[in-house]
């Protein structure tokens, strides 16, 4: 078979010399020859994405095989302030990206074009990229792009989440069934939200709060403790952790009746305890059933 005038775009591009076809004389057989442009150029390497959890913000924090997926990576891409937080990680000669924080989706956007052109990309979140991270929209990028599930390869590095490591340094308010909220309504309706607060507090767990205010979002937070506050104790023990690990770190250890009176802001983890959830001096503790769970005075709905 003889190859086409012009090249399919998925094969070729644009046609520079048209086929033409060779044959020494007396021999049998012939060569026929065309030449185009390719549309991408060809680097001989397959790119690979690295889905990179940075942990809370200190590099002690950062696993070493998300260190090692850095620094390995040709390319680079976060949000800015994630990517300060990094850059003692990097090395010279590396693609160094950052977008700001509404840009989630040119982040996924760009780092799959840079995948496909042959190199290995890093696209950092903070906490794990897997909780209220960039994965998940990676990979619904290339779904929408219909990959094959091996071009580009994908690896996802967990991270130390915001819950976890906001618990670590209150003690052990974790050690009993828990679940994440966050208040941000941008990509989930309000309504949903608050179904999803009545639920966890309904259900006794132990509930960590994501971005629970923010300059302009200044109510939900006063819903949650609304809602809570139906079913618990008004002195139920709740953990306020501002930027866990970092150098403008604060912790408050409050009751879910008072909890609204201290700052709170985007970069706080609110967790909420459950009816058997205690302080003991500066820890907060829920008990996981050992010496018994605590639960005599539990009003659940």
């Amino acid at each position: 078979s003889q190859p086409p005038d012009n090249p399919p775009r998925g094969i070729g591009g644009n046609s520079l010399i048209p086929k033409q076809i060779f044959k020494l004389e007396g021999e049998k057989g012939a060569v026929t020859v065309a030449i185009a442009q390719s549309n991408l150029e060809y680097t001989g390497r397959t790119g690979q994405l690295f889905l990179v959890g940075t942990g809370p913000g200190n590099l002690a924090q950062i696993t070493p095989a998300a260190k090692t997926a850095i620094n390995q990576a040709d390319a680079v891409i976060g949000y800015s302030l994630y990517m300060e937080l990094i850059a003692p990680l990097c090395r010279p000669g590396q693609i160094f990206e950052t977008l700001p924080i509404t840009k989630e989706k040119q982040r996924a956007k760009r780092a799959l074009a840079l995948a496909e052109w042959g190199l290995t990309v890093a696209v950092v979140s903070s906490g794990d990229c897997g909780i209220y991270g960039m994965a998940g929209l990676v990979l619904e990028e290339l779904r929408a792009n219909n990959w094959d599930g091996k071009t580009p390869k994908v690896q996802v590095f967990p991270g130390i989440t915001a819950l976890q490591a906001a618990a670590s340094r209150v003690g052990a308010p974790l050690m009993h069934d828990f679940c994440a909220i966050s208040l941000s309504d941008l990509l989930t309706p309000l309504e949903v939200i608050e179904k999803r607060l009545q639920a966890a507090a309904q259900g006794d767990f132990v509930t960590a709060i994501y971005n629970p205010r923010s300059q302009k979002r200044i109510q939900q937070i006063i819903t949650a403790q609304e809602i809570f506050l139906k079913y618990r104790h008004p002195n139920t023990p709740v953990a306020l952790v501002r930027a866990a690990y970092r150098e403008d770190e604060e912790i408050n250890l409050t009751t879910l009746d008072k909890m609204v009176q201290f700052p709170i802001d985007m970069f706080t983890t609110v967790i909420i305890g459950n009816c058997s959830t205690g302080n003991y001096l500066n820890w907060m503790i829920t008990p996981r059933g050992y010496l018994g769970l605590g639960i005599n005075d539990c009003r659940l709905g």
